[in-house]
């Protein structure tokens, strides 16, 4: 008996699917307001910010050449988030603004100079390279949310065990349970953080940019595509086809989001950002996107 393997089901099934996104979908502008309202729905977004942040001053370190802040803001009904927000001492503001976005580690503090338990640490260690510390250096007011699963926002369980060990698998299924996505709650946080640092008299007014490393480019990519306050983005170690990254190996279970693809591969998730500038930078020796997927969506 020939047996029909569950990885030829789903890589035909996934062959299908994309062919059925690719139908009655336009490429122009009309095409992508459509798509951005399908992602919308399919990351379940909460549908409307209330007004209020009560933002809170945690603490404030004068760090040389800026000044860390660490606020919590409230992002919906009695949920709280801390952000750290970098502020340039060179120049005069009001300064540009910039949204930086951890990936899978232990969360707000790997990219803004601290170790797990808070400490000073040298800048450029570990994969992050704390750039929202280069981000600040580079005149840029930066707000870099902790995203919910990680650092000081994991379930009590998981913060009594390792500091790197995340909340993100147990959280997705709860949310899923609850016709929720974990991708759709830290999109909205985002846009939550937006909304607090366009208030602050330090910064302009126009807009920001947005940076995310892995797991943060994700959230990066899916905010950009739904948010035109941002002007810009930067997307690191992220984009690629669903083929070659996240159907190709065990990931966390954050990538995935019901019925994404059914809006197309990922080059057409990323393409929403469109006509905003956009910058995509690629690792050799990444395992997890891999550099053939970031050439087969750049061809795509």
């Amino acid at each position: 008996m020939n047996r029909w393997r569950p990885d030829e089901f789903i890589a035909q099934l996934a062959e299908q699917t994309l062919e059925r996104a690719d139908q009655g979908r336009g490429t122009d502008e009309n095409g992508r307001r459509r798509r951005r309202a399908e992602l919308a729905e399919r990351l379940k977004l909460f549908a409307q910010r209330e007004a209020s942040l009560d933002p809170v001053l945690l603490e404030r370190t004068d760090c040389g050449d800026f000044i860390r802040e660490r606020v919590e803001i409230r992002t919906y009904g009695q949920l709280t988030m801390p952000v750290y927000v970098l502020i340039p001492k060179q120049g005069q503001g009001p300064y540009p603004a910039a949204v930086a976005l951890h990936g899978h580690g232990y969360g707000g503090r790997e990219i803004v100079g601290l170790s797990p338990e808070g400490e000073e640490r040298p800048e450029g260690t570990g994969i992050h390279k704390h750039f929202a510390v280069g981000l600040v250096r580079r005149g840029f007011i930066v707000v870099a949310p902790e995203l919910l699963g990680f650092g000081d926002r994991r379930l009590a369980e998981d913060e009594a065990a390792d500091r790197r060990q995340s909340s993100c698998t147990t959280l997705a299924s709860y949310l899923l349970l609850m016709g929720r996505t974990l991708a759709g709650v830290r999109v909205f946080e985002v846009m939550r953080a937006i909304d607090y640092i366009l208030s602050r008299a330090e910064a302009r007014q126009e807009g920001a940019g947005c940076m995310g490393l892995s797991g943060g480019g994700m959230i990066a990519a899916l905010t950009s595509a739904l948010d035109e306050r941002i002007r810009a983005c930067v997307l690191s170690g992220y984009t690629n086809t669903y083929k070659d990254s996240v159907l190709s190996r065990r990931h966390c279970l954050d990538n995935y989001v019901p019925g994404l693809m059914e809006l197309g591969e990922m080059d057409a998730m990323v393409g929403l950002i469109a006509p905003r500038p956009l910058y995509v930078e690629a690792g050799t020796g990444d395992t997890v996107f891999p550099l053939q997927g970031v050439q087969a969506a750049r061809s795509g």
